[in-house]
C-alpha cells in the first residue's frame, strides 16, 4: 500500500540515492556532483527548523520518492511564498506517485501558512515536471532561457506558481501565518 507521511531520519539514505539518481542523470537539479547523506540530512533539518514539510511516498519497498517546500528568498517579506522540491525513484515515475505528493505538499504548505508556491523547474524539456505542475494547477509564469549549463548543453529553467489557502485575498494573519 502507497503512503505519504513526513520524512524521518531514517529515510536518508533512500532520499540520497534518490537525488544522487537526478543530479548524476537529469536535468530537474543543477547540481552535478550528489551530495553527501550529512548534506541531505543538513538541508532536510533546515526545512523542518523553518516549520515546512518534508514528505515521502512508500510503499511496502521503502521510500519511493520525497518532496519539500522551502522558503522562496530568505528576505521577510517572502515568508509566505515557498519553492517547491519533488523527486521520485526512477522505479516509481509514471505511476501518479508525483501528483500524490504534490497535492499532500500543498495541503500542508497552506496548513503552515505558505499562500504561494512556485516550481523552479530544471529544464524546459523536463515535460514530466511541468507536466505535474500544471496538472496541479500551477501556471506558467515565465522563463530563464539558457541559465545553466549541464551535460555539455544549455538548459532552461521554467517558473510555474500557484495560489494556496487564501492567497493575496487578505492581509496575513500575525499570528497563524508567521
Amino acid at each position: 500500500m502507497t503512503k505519504i507521511r513526513p520524512s524521518t531520519d531514517t529515510d536518508i539514505p533512500a532520499i540520497t540515492a534518490i537525488y544522487a539518481h537526478h543530479v548524476l542523470h537529469g536535468t530537474g537539479t543543477f547540481e552535478t556532483d550528489p551530495p553527501s547523506a550529512q548534506d541531505m540530512a543538513a538541508r532536510r533539518s533546515d526545512v523542518l527548523s523553518k516549520n515546512l514539510p518534508y514528505l515521502v511516498v512508500e510503499d511496502e519497498a521503502g521510500v519511493l520518492g520525497f518532496a519539500y517546500c522551502n522558503w522562496f528568498k530568505p528576505r521577510p517579506a517572502y515568508r509566505y511564498s515557498a519553492e517547491d522540491s519533488i523527486y521520485l525513484a526512477p522505479s516509481a515515475r509514471g505511476k501518479g506517485l508525483g501528483k500524490l505528493l504534490l497535492t499532500e505538499l500543498m495541503a500542508q504548505a497552506e496548513r503552515h501558512g505558505v499562500r504561494k508556491l512556485i516550481a523552479v523547474i530544471g529544464d524546459s524539456a523536463n515535460q514530466g515536471s511541468v507536466g505535474l505542475h500544471k496538472a496541479c494547477g500551477f501556471n506558467h509564469v515565465g522563463l530563464l532561457a539558457n541559465c545553466g549549463w549541464k551535460f555539455d548543453r544549455w538548459l532552461d529553467v521554467v517558473l510555474m506558481d500557484k495560489t494556496i489557502g487564501s492567497g493575496n485575498s487578505n492581509p496575513p494573519n500575525s499570528t497563524q501565518d508567521q
